[in-house]
């Protein structure tokens, strides 16, 4: 096979990550040469079963060194960004990591004629008072003024076999007296599976969604934090009391946890302020197609999925009954 028929070669940014991982899976499946650009390639070798012999390379990249950047992104026809951190820790603070390496990385694919697919996020605001949601929003622009083509996906909290949310509070179900209800637990959120969000980025590398545009994909259903709770109590077969912590006392919370060395806090002062909004898709992306079922994607029910990968943290595992809950 000569190099003007190769299948195009599309360079994913994280793609070790939670996200980025499925959507290096679905775009092995459509045939697409994948170069995984990652901070620590020796932790990614679980990516290259995932495609054929050769079809996966992985290399290394760190965001906050642009020569790196240009070098992953090479002779890619595709870029995806996938890269995002929850907190910050170390050097990784947002304004690096989703401010500055976003852009670096549309400056790159500008001057490698690639086009873009960024992953952001619902509640995204350069006004917000959250530094998460500031970082997201400048990002957004920034990588538009850059790449006016580039396409945006704004994701809910994602759920899926890795996710840190669902994950979490199952986890912490079966060791603490109770789960913490932040702010009384009325923030509502619309969770989207991981492998929608996959299937709507591998859209966009296929050319399939409108340049230039910001898609916010949220599920089928609208749960408030409280719900979110007690389904996952219900699938793991437990019982817990639902705790109400005032947005204040969560802060302090977050901001004694952030001084323990060793440790990742629960929960971050930036975390609870997030947790101040909801994190739903707008009635303006629904009226004007920018969602999952605008693009005719059926998403994927919160209850269909989450047993198959919480049955772990029943109180017996797999072999827990219907019975008695722990």
């Amino acid at each position: 096979m000569t190099l003007s028929n190769l299948p195009p070669l599309v360079t994913v940014f994280g793609g070790s990550g939670f996200i980025g991982r499925h959507v290096v899976r679905v775009l092995a499946k459509r045939g697409y040469r994948i170069r995984v650009a990652v901070r620590r390639p020796d932790l990614a070798g679980f990516l290259q079963p995932l495609g054929n012999l050769g079809q996966i390379s992985i290399v290394q990249a760190n965001l906050r060194y642009r020569n790196s950047i240009d070098r992953a992104v090479e002779g890619a026809q595709h870029v995806v960004n996938c890269v995002g951190i929850l907190a910050e820790s170390g050097r990784n603070k947002f304004d690096a990591v989703q401010e500055f390496g976003a852009k670096a990385i549309a400056e790159a694919a500008r001057g490698a004629g690639a086009s873009l697919t960024h992953i952001s996020a619902i509640g995204a605001n350069a006004n917000s008072p959250s530094a998460y949601a500031r970082t997201k929003a400048r990002a957004e622009a920034g990588i538009l003024s850059i790449k006016p083509d580039a396409v945006i996906l704004r994701p809910s909290i994602v759920f899926g076999p890795e996710d840190s949310f669902f994950n979490k509070f199952a986890d912490m179900s079966r060791t603490a007296p109770f789960l913490p209800l932040i702010g009384g637990g009325e923030t509502k959120f619309q969770p989207v599976y991981v492998e929608d969000v996959a299937e709507v980025v591998a859209r966009g590398v296929d050319g399939k969604l409108k340049a230039g545009t910001i898609y916010e994909l949220g599920g089928p259903e609208v749960l408030s934090f409280r719900e979110c709770l007690e389904t996952t109590l219900a699938v793991i077969n437990r019982k817990k009391s639902l705790v109400s912590i005032p947005f204040g006392l969560a802060s302090l919370i977050g901001s004694v946890a952030s001084l323990v060395p060793l440790i990742t806090p629960p929960i971050t002062p930036d975390q609870v302020r997030l947790l101040k909004h909801d994190n739903v898709v707008s009635k303006e992306a629904e009226a004007e197609g920018r969602t999952l079922q605008g693009i005719g994607l059926m998403p994927t029910l919160l209850v269909s999925v989450l047993p198959s990968y919480l049955v772990r943290y029943r109180p017996q595992g797999q072999f827990t009954g219907s019975g008695k809950a722990a």
